[in-house]
């Protein structure tokens, strides 16, 4: 004989679980005049066949042809109008649950503007709360197969997980770039997920996009990257390494016969491979030096009285001084002043 659920409830509901199956393994058989307790903060959906059928809300329900009509064609056609019915109950938990996390199991594969290629990783926190109870029951148990909290957590999570790398591949360029878009990707990666959350009959209340982190792999590409910025001219880099090189090779400790000659052949390959480049960092600020000679040969031996400072390497008027004061001969032609180089020399010499 069947045992019959006279008191249907499920006052142990803590307040991380999603839903609480009642029986646990099984359907349960119920009859009309049992009673349903129902919490404040759940709702009571009677399932049966891979279908929801009636709900109650909070309060103390007595089961009736009135209260569940659905339930009672049930009997009719399954029981021949008894009024024992195999059924399930699940106690949907209608409180805010916070704080819950998600992240990316295995790195998200992406194209890079900067590296060309990159793997991140992701992780932040999301807020739900069940806000269709017979939608949820129906998607998640019915389609799913899920009850238990750990299970729907992780189905939740892979909807995110899968929006979020839907959002990073329409809209990344440089992994450079998602340190000041992590607010932006919370926000995309929410309005793209909400639809299929109110699918299920769950409401998305936040999403986080807590840190989008590279790979070691691309971390390493990073640290490349940014010391060949920090580098700057790659040639004179290249020149001091060859240098660095051949000097490392002149001063090898390594002792007579075979380890000798492995020595000086290291240090002859590098200078051989080298060799072009060392002597063209080293012959290339010679090329500048005959500009002084240029420059002594072209001093005019008529000077106006810039010219005259500038050779002095004094003032125009420390020069125009020395003129109005007859130590230095020079002639006035209208406002201008003209003075010989053999005058200057002299005045420099007395």
């Amino acid at each position: 004989m069947p045992r019959i659920i006279d008191v249907v409830e499920a006052p142990n509901q803590g307040a991380n679980e999603l839903v609480v199956r009642v029986p646990e393994v099984g359907s349960g058989d119920f009859r009309l005049g049992s009673q349903v307790i129902v919490r404040e903060s759940q709702n009571a959906v009677f399932y049966r066949d891979g279908k929801s059928l009636d709900m109650f809300g909070p309060g103390r329900h007595t089961i009736t042809t009135a209260n569940l009509p659905l339930i009672s064609s049930v009997m009719s056609f399954f029981t021949g109008g008894n009024n024992v019915f195999t059924a399930e109950v699940y106690f949907v938990n209608m409180r805010e649950f916070t704080d819950l996390k998600w992240g990316t199991p295995q790195p998200i594969s992406l194209r890079d503007s900067e590296l060309g290629f990159a793997r991140v990783r992701g992780f932040g926190q999301y807020t739900i709360q069940i806000a269709e109870p017979k939608r949820f029951v129906d998607q998640i148990v019915g389609t799913q197969g899920l009850y238990r909290t750990s299970q729907i957590e992780d189905y939740l999570r892979n909807t995110i997980i899968s929006n979020i790398t839907d959002v990073l591949g329409e809209n990344m360029t440089s992994i450079f770039d998602l340190p000041r878009l992590v607010d932006e990707l919370g926000a995309a990666v929410r309005a793209k997920a909400t639809p299929a959350f109110a699918a299920m009959g769950i409401a998305l209340k936040q999403l986080m996009v807590v840190s989008i982190t590279p790979t070691d792999e691309t971390a390493k590409a990073i640290d490349e990257r940014a010391s060949m910025g920090a580098i700057g001219n790659m040639d004179a880099y290249m020149k001091f390494k060859a240098a660095q090189a051949m000097g490392d090779a002149a001063n090898n400790p390594a002792g007579g016969g075979a380890a000798a000659g492995v020595g000086l052949g290291a240090g002859m390959g590098v200078g051989a491979g080298m060799a072009s480049m060392i002597m063209q960092s080293m012959q290339t600020p010679s090329q500048p030096a005959a500009a002084p000679a240029a420059s002594a040969t072209a001093t005019p031996s008529v000077m106006t009285l810039e010219e005259a400072a500038a050779y002095l390497k004094v003032s125009t008027a420390d020069v125009e001084a020395a003129i109005n004061a007859g130590d230095l001969k020079a002639r006035k032609i209208g406002s201008q002043y003209r003075i010989a180089k053999e005058a200057i020399d002299a005045f420099l010499a007395s």
